[in-house]
């Protein structure tokens, strides 16, 4: 059977069971949340084999160490996982809400509310967090969802997606809610990307090379997660002391992730104070500092690239310049960020104002760690990704951003003249 007749039967199951999900309770969407909770942690030792077999072989083909952290699976992070579940629960179901409403001049009442996509594809790499997490949200949403993860978690992703559906299936709900796509080939991805009016949109969570590649060849509509070139710039009027805690938890509390900071910008008035402690606290954790002169007059400091400023590290990296002004920290971030988060530490108001006005980013921080663009840290629970596009949704995606609206509008006889 061919990747694009197995995808489109998967397809078709869960566009079956996507017409049960929009119509579910909050009660029986919740109590499939708790289900797959329990589910998890009934399963973790299926669960925690199957990802220690995907561990080995990435360990024995060499993947980098923050891969192959995001891969690692243990019985806390599952119980975080699970946890995440319960909370989710907890939120406030989207579907249904009214966005807006107004009673027009002729007597109609016009209500626009919360509706759900319907079937969700999901195409993301090595993280069996985002399996749950994806299938979570997308379930309290009350959409399908097709999970498409890299073959580096596929003994994992077999394992979570079992107990899942199982759990989905005990609480009267379709267990085709939760499905992975088939095959390992990229003859599968290519056959999800294809399946427009099958699959409502497609959500890529990795790399810039496959987040490219999904935009760039896909006929379903796509919402764009991107990549976290994140800056902190430490302003003249900083406070140096929270400068260097900021500076310090951006870069090291994860490396790992899409808000750590991989790139650090002075302003000049400020430099020959800060730097010296800056490096020294860095270097201290073990990052490696690639820097314009005034940064590579140090010891162990590399002279920066450009490929430096345009990198996404992930990794105990950072690429660090001195600049005149705030506009030309601005300028330099409009050259090279991403558009995932910024981050100004300033005592001045004004510069502050300046900072997150010109700044077009999904999420600009004053005087606080890049590592809180999160949906957790926001409130919003578990996200299924950050979005860096402008159109539906920007920032992280909560439970709202998966879904759509529709008018409902209600008459008593009206007709137009």
């Amino acid at each position: 059977m061919s990747a694009e007749v197995e995808v489109r039967e998967v397809a078709l199951r869960a566009r079956e069971a996507s017409y049960e999900l929009a119509v579910a309770t909050r009660g029986v969407k919740d109590a499939a949340l708790h289900a797959m909770a329990d589910a998890l942690l009934a399963g973790e030792p299926e669960i925690l084999a199957g990802n220690a077999e995907d561990v080995a072989r990435a360990e024995a083909t060499g993947s980098p160490a923050n891969i192959i952290d995001r891969l690692r699976l243990s019985h806390d992070r599952l119980d975080g996982i699970a946890t995440a579940l319960r909370e989710m629960a907890a939120l406030p179901d989207p579907v249904g809400e009214v966005v807006r409403g107004s009673t027009l001049a002729n007597g109609l009442e016009l209500r626009q509310v919360r509706v759900p996509f319907g079937v969700v594809g999901m195409i993301y790499e090595a993280r069996p967090n985002v399996t749950v997490d994806a299938a979570g949200i997308c379930l309290k949403s009350g959409n399908a969802v097709l999970l498409r993860g890299s073959s580096d978690i596929a003994a994992s992703n077999a394992a979570i997606v079992a107990a899942l559906r199982g759990a989905v299936g005990s609480v009267g709900l379709p267990a085709d809610a939760v499905q992975l796509v088939p095959g390992r080939g990229h003859d599968g991805v290519k056959a999800l990307m294809r399946a427009r009016g099958l699959v409502d949109v497609l959500i890529p969570r990795g790399g810039a090379g496959l987040i490219r590649s999904v935009v760039e060849e896909s006929t379903v509509p796509v919402i764009e997660t991107g990549v976290g070139n994140v800056h902190v710039y430490v302003d003249r009027a900083a406070d140096l002391e929270k400068a260097l805690a900021i500076v310090v938890n951006s870069k090291t509390q994860r490396t790992s992730v899409c808000n750590s900071a991989e790139s650090l910008l002075v302003h000049r008035h400020v430099a020959e104070e800060f730097l010296p402690k800056v490096v020294a606290a860095l270097q201290e954790h073990g990052v490696a500092i690639h820097g314009d002169s005034a940064f590579a007059a140090f010891d162990g400091v590399s002279p920066a690239t450009d490929d430096d400023y345009a990198a996404e590290y992930l990794a105990l990296e950072i690429s660090a310049a001195v600049v005149p002004d705030l506009e030309a920290a601005i300028a330099h971030i409009r050259r090279w960020s991403s558009g995932h988060t910024e981050a100004i530490v300033t005592e001045d108001l004004t510069a502050a104002r300046r900072f997150t006005a010109a700044v077009d980013s999904a999420a600009v921080m004053v005087n606080a760690s890049t590592r809180f663009t999160d949906g957790g840290e926001f409130g919003f629970g578990a996200e299924i990704g950050i979005s860096t596009q402008k159109l539906h949704a920007r920032g992280p995606m909560g439970l709202p951003e998966m879904t759509s609206t529709k008018y409902v509008v209600t008459g008593d006889g009206q007709v137009r003249g």
